[in-house]
């Protein structure tokens, strides 16, 4: 299964990764105060949370919520 959006919000990582780059973002909530996500199910934060680690924008299993 690939996992590359946060699907309650309609937003990709990639989107995000790039927003996140332009504005320097660090965390997911300074993330999310600039484009709103994970404020629903919140089963594409610890995608996000990765993202903002290493730049991957595509996951190919899935990642606990609690990482």
């Amino acid at each position: 299964m690939r996992v590359f959006r946060c699907v309650c919000d309609d937003v990709t990582f990639a989107e995000l990764k790039m927003l996140a780059e332009a504005k320097k973002i660090r965390t997911v909530q300074n993330l999310q105060q600039d484009r709103p996500f994970g404020r629903s199910c919140g089963l594409c934060l610890p995608y996000v949370r990765r993202m903002l680690e290493d730049g991957s924008t595509e996951f190919d299993g899935l990642i606990p919520i609690t990482e």
